[in-house]
């Protein structure tokens, strides 16, 4: 049967009827806010290109977490700003490390809150890679054993979810073992199954975790953004090894795999909408060519509509008062 039996635009003619019918909905239940933490006191320092988002001090961490929390949303994702780098990433796992001491407190001032760290040594490192770093190469299994101590010191400190975020390969059983050797056996893996080496992620390089590579790139562990079936095998290995959640990054240019990933696995699944896409958005807003609003709720539901059960987004405060 077809038109004029069938007239698609019944259900379309006003704001009641299309949210009766609408198949997909953004929740603030959704989202997970990524915050970046750094040494000090007092500290509130705008990311020049995350306009909204900030360096925080642990105090400051405090008072953000708890707007946070106030919002609805369930939970927050931290990175963390060492006071110095070396080329064994000490502070990463170490229990005075800026995160640990922000893990900590979070779960003391604001236990209600989801508390997701990434595990990654990019950040501690001098050379700016997520491992050791030998003959210009970063070495698989020798970075192993680091990421797991980092793994375990989130989980002493009361972290609920660990993120690793390098793309080794076998850093979710290295880091499931070492949880589960120390009686960790609850704490969660968020794997980032999917990472591609993408220069979206630039801004929060740049000014975010103030990380640079020194030389060479990550293209020998990321994942190059030609491929998908590649993603798939990946995201297969990360299940067997004991991921609890798998994550695509970035999210807005790769719907494809994000729709892939959840028809094959049904598993939880995380997207990263990741600085650049932030930036991007905020950028033609200033300018004045699109409705900012109105956009980032388009691309936010187009990630749940792709299937993701879980977006990471530095719009999370901002929709989150959108959607109350």
């Amino acid at each position: 049967m077809s038109f004029p039996v069938h007239r698609m635009r019944r259900l379309r003619q006003n704001e009641q009827l299309r949210a009766m019918v609408r198949e997909n909905s953004l929740s603030v239940g959704d989202f997970i806010y990524p915050m970046f933490v750094v040494h000090g006191n007092r500290v509130k320092q705008e990311i020049c290109s995350l306009k909204g988002n900030y360096h925080l001090s642990i105090d400051m961490l405090i008072e953000e977490a708890k707007q946070v929390r106030d919002l609805g949303i369930p939970g927050v994702l931290l990175f963390g700003i060492p006071d110095k780098r070396d080329v064994a990433a000490s502070e990463a796992y170490s229990p005075q490390g800026i995160v640990q001491r922000a893990v900590r407190a979070l779960k003391e001032e604001v236990p209600q809150l989801i508390v997701m760290t990434d595990v990654c040594l990019c950040e501690y490192t001098e050379h700016g890679h997520c491992g050791i770093v030998e003959n210009g190469y970063l070495q698989n299994d020798a970075s192993l054993e680091l990421i797991a101590k980092v793994a375990c010191s989130h989980a002493e400190a009361g972290a609920d979810i660990m993120a690793p975020a390098a793309m080794l390969d076998g850093q979710i059983k290295t880091m499931r073992d070492a949880l589960d050797k120390k009686g960790f056996i609850n704490s969660a893996l968020m794997a980032y199954s999917v990472k591609y080496a993408s220069r979206l992620y630039d801004p929060f390089f740049k000014e975010g975790t103030k990380s640079n590579v020194t030389s060479g790139d990550k293209r020998s562990h990321q994942m190059d953004y030609s491929n998908s079936s590649e993603a798939l095998r990946e995201i297969a290995l990360d299940i067997e090894e004991g991921a609890d959640i798998v994550m695509v990054k970035p999210a807005m240019f790769y719907l494809d795999i994000v729709y892939r990933a959840k028809e094959q696995f049904k598993m939880p699944l995380a997207v990263y909408n990741v600085s650049g896409e932030y930036a991007m958005v905020k950028a033609a807003a200033e300018v004045g060519k699109l409705d900012e609003n109105a956009l980032k709720l388009e691309i936010l539901t187009g990630f749940k509509r792709a299937g993701a059960d879980i977006i990471i987004s530095y719009h999370a405060k901002e929709v989150a008062q959108l959607l109350r």
